[in-house]
């Protein structure tokens, strides 16, 4: 007779834990392993976050040794570099085109570490504008400079023709700036730190992804 999930002869039934140990897989050759002991507390698992894209939404949870970690459930901004110019800008997270594990995480916008995502160029843009006097995302060469009328000094248009003098933007990535929207990898862990940020992607990476991209949307006809 059960009393309250708990029989008589003092077992708990029917709870079956997440457990992250490894006894209870095979060895390397294929053996086996015996169990020479019931679960630890050390070796329980958690449920996923699965952090949903939204207004966020991050709740604290205690662990062990009594820390915290800061799990999202829901994430709609980060913080993401463009390394190439080596800065960083908090934007929008535009929505999940990319996971290498799993499909089902693009279609329910899931955020999880490696990730790819689309983010809002507008930031990138105004640091560029700031930086070196040029506005991306424009068809004409020429609409860029008439577009900025802000006034400055002397000293400040020979520090800007200096950093232009040898500058060169990746083509691929001057492409990615005209449609407003831009393509990164998100390198925190939201389900762990409460975070979504990233990188954008750049060269061979950002040629790879978009390769990837394109296949998957033939397949998809």
């Amino acid at each position: 007779e059960a009393l309250g999930g708990v029989r008589r002869g003092g077992w708990r039934r029917g709870k079956m834990g997440i457990s992250r140990d490894s006894k209870h897989k095979r060895r390397l050759t294929g053996g086996k392993q015996p169990f020479y002991r019931k679960k630890r507390k050390f070796e329980l698992g958690r449920q996923p976050a699965l952090t949903k894209l939204g207004a966020k939404l991050v709740r604290p949870v205690r662990v062990r040794g009594g820390n915290i970690k800061m799990r999202a459930l829901r994430l709609e901004t980060g913080n993401y570099s463009w390394g190439s110019e080596a800065v960083t800008r908090k934007t929008r997270v535009l929505g999940v085109v990319y996971n290498a594990s799993n499909n089902e995480l693009v279609r329910t916008n899931t955020l999880v570490k490696g990730c790819i995502v689309q983010i809002d160029a507008t930031p990138f843009k105004a640091w560029h504008v700031q930086n070196y006097g040029v506005e991306l995302g424009r068809k004409k060469a020429g609409e860029g400079e008439d577009a900025e009328a802000v006034k400055r000094s002397k000293h400040v248009l020979a520090k800007i023709a200096g950093r232009t003098k040898d500058h060169a933007l990746d083509k691929v990535l001057e492409e990615e700036f005209l449609s407003g929207r831009l393509l990164a990898r998100v390198s925190s862990r939201p389900g762990q730190s409460g975070r979504c940020d990233g990188y954008i992607l750049e060269g061979k990476e950002l040629e790879f992804y978009k390769r990837a991209l394109m296949k998957k949307k033939k397949a998809g006809k």
